[in-house]
Protein backbone atom coordinates (compact mmCIF):
# COMPACT_ATOMS: atom_id res chain seq x y z
CA UNK A 1 0.00 0.00 0.00
CA UNK A 2 1.38 3.40 -0.99
CA UNK A 3 1.10 6.37 1.31
CA UNK A 4 -1.27 9.11 0.16
CA UNK A 5 -0.42 12.84 0.29
CA UNK A 6 -0.90 14.44 3.70
CA UNK A 7 -1.08 11.05 5.41
CA UNK A 8 0.10 11.24 8.99
CA UNK A 9 0.90 8.45 11.44
CA UNK A 10 0.49 9.08 15.17
CA UNK A 11 3.10 7.32 17.27
CA UNK A 12 2.60 7.05 21.01
CA UNK A 13 5.96 6.05 22.45
CA UNK A 14 6.22 5.08 26.12
CA UNK A 15 8.87 3.85 28.48
CA UNK A 16 7.86 0.84 30.58
CA UNK A 17 6.57 1.25 34.12
CA UNK A 18 8.69 0.90 37.24
CA UNK A 19 10.37 -2.37 38.22
CA UNK A 20 12.11 -3.18 41.49
CA UNK A 21 15.40 -2.72 39.64
CA UNK A 22 14.35 0.84 38.79
CA UNK A 23 13.26 1.51 42.35
CA UNK A 24 16.58 0.30 43.76
CA UNK A 25 18.71 2.01 41.10
CA UNK A 26 19.95 -1.28 39.63
CA UNK A 27 20.72 -1.31 35.90
CA UNK A 28 18.58 -3.80 33.97
CA UNK A 29 19.49 -3.69 30.33
CA UNK A 30 18.36 -6.28 27.80
CA UNK A 31 19.67 -9.17 29.90
CA UNK A 32 17.27 -8.61 32.80
CA UNK A 33 13.65 -9.59 32.10
CA UNK A 34 12.02 -8.05 35.17
CA UNK A 35 8.34 -7.69 35.99
CA UNK A 36 6.73 -4.38 36.85
CA UNK A 37 6.48 -3.80 40.58
CA UNK A 38 3.28 -2.63 42.28
CA UNK A 39 3.86 1.01 41.39
CA UNK A 40 4.73 0.07 37.81
CA UNK A 41 1.47 -1.83 37.48
CA UNK A 42 -0.43 1.19 38.80
CA UNK A 43 1.41 3.40 36.32
CA UNK A 44 0.36 1.11 33.48
CA UNK A 45 -3.24 1.14 34.68
CA UNK A 46 -3.20 4.94 35.02
CA UNK A 47 -1.85 5.33 31.48
CA UNK A 48 -4.57 3.07 30.11
CA UNK A 49 -7.32 4.91 32.00
CA UNK A 50 -6.09 8.24 30.64
CA UNK A 51 -5.53 7.15 27.04
CA UNK A 52 -7.86 4.17 26.53
CA UNK A 53 -9.85 6.23 24.02
CA UNK A 54 -6.96 6.54 21.57
CA UNK A 55 -7.73 4.81 18.25
CA UNK A 56 -4.68 2.54 18.38
CA UNK A 57 -4.29 0.24 15.37
CA UNK A 58 -1.27 -1.77 16.53
CA UNK A 59 0.91 -2.26 19.60
CA UNK A 60 4.67 -2.67 19.25
CA UNK A 61 6.82 -3.70 22.21
CA UNK A 62 10.26 -5.04 22.93
CA UNK A 63 10.61 -8.73 23.71
CA UNK A 64 10.96 -8.00 27.45
CA UNK A 65 7.92 -8.51 29.65
CA UNK A 66 8.11 -5.17 31.43
CA UNK A 67 7.01 -3.56 28.18
CA UNK A 68 4.23 -6.12 27.67
CA UNK A 69 2.91 -5.47 31.16
CA UNK A 70 2.99 -1.72 30.57
CA UNK A 71 0.44 -2.00 27.75
CA UNK A 72 -1.60 -4.84 29.26
CA UNK A 73 -4.84 -2.87 29.09
CA UNK A 74 -4.53 -2.50 25.32
CA UNK A 75 -3.45 -6.10 24.83
CA UNK A 76 -6.44 -7.27 26.87
CA UNK A 77 -8.68 -5.28 24.48
CA UNK A 78 -7.49 -7.63 21.75
CA UNK A 79 -5.51 -5.08 19.75
CA UNK A 80 -2.94 -6.45 17.29
CA UNK A 81 0.46 -6.73 18.97
CA UNK A 82 4.00 -7.42 17.78
CA UNK A 83 7.17 -7.97 19.80
CA UNK A 84 10.55 -6.99 18.35
CA UNK A 85 13.93 -7.69 19.93
CA UNK A 86 15.16 -4.67 17.99
CA UNK A 87 13.28 -2.54 20.53
CA UNK A 88 14.99 -4.16 23.53
CA UNK A 89 16.97 -2.08 25.98
CA UNK A 90 20.70 -1.63 25.43
CA UNK A 91 22.80 -4.47 26.80
CA UNK A 92 24.88 -3.23 29.72
CA UNK A 93 26.76 -6.54 29.68
CA UNK A 94 28.63 -7.49 32.82
CA UNK A 95 27.15 -4.59 34.80
CA UNK A 96 23.52 -5.69 34.62
CA UNK A 97 21.70 -6.60 37.80
CA UNK A 98 24.38 -5.34 40.19
CA UNK A 99 23.45 -3.34 43.28
CA UNK A 100 24.53 0.32 43.14
CA UNK A 101 28.09 0.90 44.30
CA UNK A 102 30.69 3.61 43.94
CA UNK A 103 32.80 1.74 41.39
CA UNK A 104 29.92 0.97 39.05
CA UNK A 105 28.41 4.43 39.46
CA UNK A 106 31.71 5.90 38.30
CA UNK A 107 31.82 3.41 35.41
CA UNK A 108 28.38 4.49 34.14
CA UNK A 109 29.20 8.15 34.59
CA UNK A 110 32.40 7.79 32.57
CA UNK A 111 30.76 5.64 29.87
CA UNK A 112 27.84 7.99 29.28
CA UNK A 113 30.23 10.95 29.24
CA UNK A 114 32.28 9.13 26.60
CA UNK A 115 29.13 8.75 24.50
CA UNK A 116 28.19 12.43 24.93
CA UNK A 117 31.67 13.33 23.72
CA UNK A 118 30.89 11.55 20.47
CA UNK A 119 32.45 8.11 21.01
CA UNK A 120 29.19 6.31 20.31
CA UNK A 121 30.87 3.12 19.05
CA UNK A 122 32.22 2.40 22.55
CA UNK A 123 30.51 -0.64 24.05
CA UNK A 124 29.63 -1.23 27.66
CA UNK A 125 31.69 -4.07 29.16
CA UNK A 126 30.49 -7.24 27.36
CA UNK A 127 27.51 -5.23 26.14
CA UNK A 128 26.43 -2.93 23.34
CA UNK A 129 27.27 0.49 22.02
CA UNK A 130 24.60 3.08 21.10
CA UNK A 131 25.44 2.52 17.42
CA UNK A 132 24.69 -1.20 17.75
CA UNK A 133 21.36 -0.44 19.42
CA UNK A 134 20.44 1.94 16.61
CA UNK A 135 21.34 -0.59 13.93
CA UNK A 136 18.90 -3.15 15.36
CA UNK A 137 16.21 -0.49 15.72
CA UNK A 138 16.36 0.71 12.13
CA UNK A 139 14.65 -2.35 10.56
CA UNK A 140 11.79 -2.01 13.06
CA UNK A 141 11.36 1.67 12.17
CA UNK A 142 11.37 0.81 8.48
CA UNK A 143 8.74 -1.88 9.07
CA UNK A 144 6.51 0.50 11.03
CA UNK A 145 6.74 3.21 8.38
CA UNK A 146 5.97 0.68 5.64
CA UNK A 147 2.50 0.29 7.15
CA UNK A 148 0.73 3.64 6.58
CA UNK A 149 -2.61 1.93 7.08
CA UNK A 150 -1.72 1.78 10.80
CA UNK A 151 -2.55 5.43 11.41
CA UNK A 152 -1.99 5.31 15.18
CA UNK A 153 0.39 2.96 16.98
CA UNK A 154 1.60 2.49 20.54
CA UNK A 155 5.24 1.55 21.15
CA UNK A 156 6.48 0.40 24.57
CA UNK A 157 10.22 0.20 25.11
CA UNK A 158 13.08 1.30 27.38
CA UNK A 159 14.89 4.41 28.58
CA UNK A 160 18.28 4.28 26.89
CA UNK A 161 16.82 2.61 23.81
CA UNK A 162 14.20 5.39 23.58
CA UNK A 163 16.92 8.01 23.66
CA UNK A 164 18.73 6.28 20.82
CA UNK A 165 15.53 5.92 18.81
CA UNK A 166 14.45 9.54 19.24
CA UNK A 167 17.77 10.87 17.96
CA UNK A 168 17.31 8.75 14.85
CA UNK A 169 13.71 9.79 14.25
CA UNK A 170 14.53 13.48 14.58
CA UNK A 171 17.80 13.24 12.60
CA UNK A 172 19.79 14.37 15.63
CA UNK A 173 23.40 13.32 16.28
CA UNK A 174 23.41 10.12 18.30
CA UNK A 175 25.73 11.61 20.91
CA UNK A 176 22.93 14.08 21.73
CA UNK A 177 20.66 11.28 22.96
CA UNK A 178 20.71 12.45 26.59
CA UNK A 179 18.69 15.52 25.62
CA UNK A 180 15.61 13.29 25.52
CA UNK A 181 14.51 13.08 29.15
CA UNK A 182 12.36 10.19 30.31
CA UNK A 183 10.89 8.58 33.38
CA UNK A 184 8.93 5.40 33.99
CA UNK A 185 5.71 5.31 31.96
CA UNK A 186 6.32 8.67 30.32
CA UNK A 187 4.79 9.41 26.92
CA UNK A 188 6.32 10.86 23.78
CA UNK A 189 3.69 11.64 21.15
CA UNK A 190 5.16 11.89 17.66
CA UNK A 191 3.65 12.29 14.23
CA UNK A 192 5.17 11.09 10.98
CA UNK A 193 4.25 13.04 7.87
CA UNK A 194 4.51 10.73 4.87
CA UNK A 195 4.58 13.60 2.39
CA UNK A 196 7.38 15.50 4.13
CA UNK A 197 9.01 12.26 5.28
CA UNK A 198 9.69 13.71 8.70
CA UNK A 199 8.72 13.31 12.33
CA UNK A 200 7.43 16.08 14.53
CA UNK A 201 7.12 16.16 18.31
CA UNK A 202 3.64 16.74 19.73
CA UNK A 203 4.56 16.17 23.36
CA UNK A 204 7.63 14.82 25.15
CA UNK A 205 8.22 13.05 28.47
CA UNK A 206 4.57 13.66 29.39
CA UNK A 207 3.44 12.19 32.73
CA UNK A 208 0.16 14.01 33.32
CA UNK A 209 -1.53 10.62 33.54
CA UNK A 210 0.57 9.79 36.61
CA UNK A 211 -0.37 12.92 38.55
CA UNK A 212 -2.39 11.05 41.18
CA UNK A 213 0.20 8.35 41.84
CA UNK A 214 2.90 8.42 44.54
CA UNK A 215 6.50 8.85 43.43
CA UNK A 216 7.45 5.65 45.23
CA UNK A 217 5.83 2.83 47.19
Amino acid sequence: MHAQPDLVKDIYLIRHGETEYNRKGVVQGSGIDADLNELGQRQAEAFFRHYHHLPIDKIYTSALKRTHQSVKGYIDKGLPWEQHTGLNEISWGSKEGKSPNTEDDLYYKNLTRTWREGHIHVQSDQGESPVEVLERQKPVVDLILSRPEESAILIAMHGRAMRVLLTHLFNAPLHHMDKYAHQNLCLYHLQYDYSAKEFRLVKGNCVIHLADLPESM
